[in-house]
């Protein structure tokens, strides 16, 4: 690590290395601006602070001008400002130029010194471990920023390392085998092999024989001896996947092989080795099923010495833009295309309600993305892969128009059940729900640009109310109106 010290006063830079040094981090100086831009084009992966003058004795630039341009060309580097002569406009301006700290020279001390470094270290520090953690999510398919997210991140790092059986638990849909593929991946066993069981797919009959194995002749059918999924699991991972649909009656028959790390197949007399790590995921409430008598205590202990929820999509809402471009990105590359999502299709993906999460929000832009000609997907060629969207679409209209009939005029002074009733709801929904592909897309266009009229009307052209009330952006709402011709000035002329 170096800390760069930027000022035209080389004996100042001096008593600063001094203090550096004895902190135990290396130091360079240099003397002018052009000096400065200089070092940073050739050494700037190697500075971790620079503490900048802000008035260098030159004819034409500042350290305000070095600050702005180390911000623009390197953003991570954080920037500590020192002068002895600032004014209060220097310290505004440099501030919104990006500058993390400012020191007046009179206030400089080893103590001082000291407290910015190392602040500004711990936050680099911070930085990388969130770096390193985002790249770990990426690498397993985990996408998003969200605090949600990264919470999730920071779970499957902490368990992953340990030996305790961990059940994740959240919604269908939200990419619960991913998590249980993260955490073998985190784990000691990443090596060895990550086995999955389908519980629900497994006919009961078979259960024992296809997690334990059998014996030639042990029943019926059995012509060969059979290796379980407890055996193919060995020394790695076991992944119990929707284990909420485990039938009680087959749930004890785990019990043993999870304590014990021990099976025996069906027919044999002996005992075999199942050294596995349990994880187990399901989208049921087993405290609810503890408390119905329909999941054994013993079994859900077993599986739950540790837990992930996973949350709902609708609660990460910031995290679609960035999954949506993932899959995009993937699909260029095994399609060798150059296609894209506008930024108001990006806004409208972000309004859905997502019941399917994660897995409906992929099959949607699998779609749009295979079938669509166009290289720049819009609010249309996503709705032409789903048109069943529409339904999910301005929630906040339905609430409004809802609470509107409950009064006896709208803010514009028209009457809110006319209002009401003028807007398309459940007679042009049913119409849709009727109408076939073609006709479905024509119908949801209709619905959208009226929806949009009605609100306009009743906020008398407030583009900025009608946003709020449709539950959209100013921007989307103004590209939906352009797009779909509506004169929003007619609305204001009408007051």
């Amino acid at each position: 690590m170096t800390i760069l010290l930027a000022d035209d006063n080389a004996e100042f830079c001096t008593t600063l290395g001094s203090i550096i040094t004895d902190q135990g981090w290396n130091w360079c100086a240099t003397h002018t601006p052009t000096e400065t831009l200089d070092y940073l084009r050739e050494h700037h992966a190697e500075v971790s602070v620079m503490l900048l003058d802000v008035d260098f004795r030159h004819p034409t630039l500042s350290g305000l001008h070095v600050l702005e341009q180390s911000r623009r060309l390197y953003p991570r580097l954080p920037v500590v400002m020192i002068s002895g002569e600032s004014t209060y406009q220097d310290v505004v301006r440099a501030t919104r130029l990006g500058a993390v700290n400012f020191i007046p020279k009179s206030d400089v001390s080893r103590e001082k010194v000291r407290e910015v470094l190392y602040t500004e270290m711990d936050k680099l520090n911070q930085k990388t471990s969130e770096a390193e953690l985002l790249a770990f999510m990426q690498r397993q398919g985990l996408i998003g920023q969200s605090k949600a997210m990264m919470r999730v991140a920071e779970q499957i790092l902490k368990y992953g390392k340990t030996e305790l059986s961990v059940l994740v638990t959240g919604e269908t849909g939200t990419g619960k085998k991913i998590v249980a593929q993260a955490l073998h991946a985190a784990s000691k066993r990443s090596t060895s092999n990550f086995v999955t069981v389908d519980i629900p797919n497994i006919p009961q009959s078979l259960f024992q024989s296809e997690l334990f194995g059998h014996t030639k002749g042990s029943f019926s059918g059995a012509t060969t001896d059979k290796t379980g999924l407890f055996q193919q699991a060995h020394k790695g991972t076991l992944f119990l996947d929707e284990i909420g649909d485990l039938p009680l009656e087959l749930q004890p028959s785990l019990l043993l092989p999870i304590e014990n790390k021990k099976v025996r197949r069906l027919g044999s007399s002996g005992e075999e080795d199942a050294n596995v790590r349990i994880l187990a995921a399901t989208d049921r409430n087993l405290p609810e099923a503890l408390a119905k008598n329909t999941f054994r205590s013993q079994l859900y202990h077993r599986l739950r010495e540790c837990e992930i929820m996973l949350p709902p999509l609708r609660e990460r809402r910031e995290d679609i833009p960035l999954i949506a471009d993932y899959y995009v990105q993937g699909h260029n590359v095994q399609m060798n295309e150059q296609k894209s999502i506008s930024s108001t299709a990006l806004e409208y993906l972000q309004e859905l309600k997502w019941e399917g999460n994660i897995r409906q929000l992929t099959s949607v832009l699998k779609c749009a993305l295979q079938t669509s000609r166009q290289e720049m997907l819009g609010v249309d060629e996503i709705l032409d892969s789903d048109p069943a969207l529409l339904h999910q679409s301005f929630g906040n209209v339905f609430a409004f128009q809802h609470s509107s009939e409950q009064n006896s005029t709208s803010s514009s002074g028209v009457h809110a059940s006319n209002a009401a009733n003028a807007a398309p709801t459940e007679i042009d929904s049913a119409a849709i729900a009727q109408a076939d592909s073609a006709t479905m897309r024509d119908a949801a266009t209709a619905w959208r640009k009226e929806t949009i009229t009605n609100s306009l009307a009743r906020t008398r052209g407030n583009v900025s109310r009608a946003a709020s009330e449709l539950g959209v952006s100013r921007q989307c709402l103004h590209t939906w109106i352009g797009q779909y011709e509506i004169e929003y000035l007619h609305f204001r002329q009408a007051r």
